[in-house]
């Protein structure tokens, strides 16, 4: 496959796959605006798996490819979200419309989000594909936590997702800070994909954003606390012990249950605001920013968006983290409580009594987070691309796969 000449404007394609909540998306977006941005002013092609994604404002430069989508079920598996039951048909067609965008839009960069082959595979044939094409540079980009490490090393381990870094990517971004979680120790990477690895820093949702206040949803004329559940599929015990709490004397409270919520339960909650005039239920704010920017105080799950939002702003947060099917956000919400930067609760500690009791402490703002961690990584995200674009096409400066891999076995992580 011979190299497309490349366009005046850098190209970027930003793969998430999307199969739970928002947070995916929401974070590929962020990254979105920072590269369209100046100074890179990259044209860049998100290509999501969910179809709220078509929900969010796009920055100008950005556009979106959504997929038919996947549902993932309590235990992890994934099932066909509305086509059928064939999970094998909705994979092939996935990973054939990610392939022909590839081939139709050649692009300098490539980001793929979080899984390395894409979710069951799908990104392997596009892979291939782009690393033969002499033109296109592939990032993996990490949260900074993915789950506890022996889960992961047995998931790497089971997917040969090393063996897939060394075959296609030629770095890996971790959004996240060592002194934190250190990544890559966690994980038992190997010596060479810890010569790829960059440790960027947490990603700070207020940045390459325009000035001035932002908006709120509905006009609110009291303090309010806010609670936010992420896309909502799993959020209900947390927003109805939320709905139940005892607010603050003069206070209102605001619930963003998210598109995803299951009906039934959405109901539940419209009935519970139904008789409190205080309560009003939400179900998606593309931009929660400016609601948590005016609330009093913020009670949330602990998605790495919704951290990294609640972090720069510096809001009082309790944070109720997703045990199951992984413990990202537990130990997420552990380290960030050991630092004094958010409260946090574990969700069989959950109840309407024990929200009530936080909501009544009085307590200072937490300290700012920047004075605590790294928390620049879009900074360092855009003077690393404006290097790579700089210094010209992805086959003049990184070796190809063959040069890169002896042997799948000797680079799972070590376990």
């Amino acid at each position: 496959m011979s190299a497309s000449p490349p366009s005046a404007q850098p190209r970027v394609v930003l793969y998430s796959h999307d199969t739970m909540g928002l947070g995916h998306v929401r974070r590929t977006l962020l990254i979105a605006r920072t590269l369209a941005a100046p100074p890179i002013g990259a044209q860049v092609l998100l290509i999501s798996g969910i179809r709220e994604a078509g929900r969010f404002p796009l920055p100008p430069g950005v556009d979106l490819v959504t997929l038919p989508a996947y549902r993932k079920c309590p235990d992890g598996s994934y099932r066909p979200n509305s086509l059928g039951d064939d999970l094998g048909l909705l994979t092939r067609l996935r990973a054939g419309l990610v392939a022909a965008a590839l081939r139709q839009y050649p692009c300098d960069l490539l980001v793929v989000d979080n899984v390395p082959r894409g979710a069951l595979g799908e990104l392997s044939e596009a892979l291939k594909e782009a690393r033969a094409s002499g033109r296109t540079r592939c990032v993996l980009g990490l949260r900074d936590v993915l789950d506890e490490p022996e889960t992961v090393r047995r998931q790497w381990q089971r997917q040969r997702n090393a063996a897939a870094i060394h075959d296609f990517f030629d770095s890996v971004w971790v959004y996240g800070d060592p002194s934190v979680y250190d990544t890559a120790t966690e994980y038992g990477f190997d010596s060479e994909i810890r010569g790829r690895l960059e440790s960027l820093g947490y990603l700070d949702p207020l940045a390459h954003r325009e000035g001035g206040p932002s908006s709120l949803p509905l006009p609110v004329t009291a303090p309010y606390s806010l609670c936010v559940v992420g896309g909502g599929q799993d959020g209900w015990q947390l927003a109805d012990a939320f709905a139940h709490s005892r607010l603050p004397a003069g206070e209102q409270a605001i619930i963003v249950c998210g598109t995803r919520m299951p009906a039934a339960q959405r109901r539940q909650l419209d009935a519970v605001a139904a008789g409190r005039p205080e309560l009003t239920v939400l179900e998606f704010v593309a931009d929660p920013v400016g609601l948590m920017r005016s609330a009093r105080r913020v009670v949330a799950m602990g998605g790495y968006n919704t951290v990294m939002e609640i972090l720069s702003i510096g809001c009082r947060a309790l944070i109720v983290p997703r045990v199951r099917p992984r413990l990202e956000q537990w130990i997420r919400a552990e380290r960030m409580a050991a630092m004094g930067l958010i409260d946090v609760l574990h969700p069989d500690e959950l109840a309407a009594a024990s929200i009530s009791r936080w909501l009544a402490r009085d307590r200072r703002p937490p300290p700012k987070a920047s004075s605590r961690l790294r928390f620049d990584g879009l900074e360092r995200l855009s003077r690393c691309v404006q290097r790579w674009f700089a210094s010209g096409p992805a086959s003049s400066a990184s070796s190809p796969p063959s040069a890169l891999r002896t042997s799948s076995a000797a680079h799972a992580p070590h376990t």
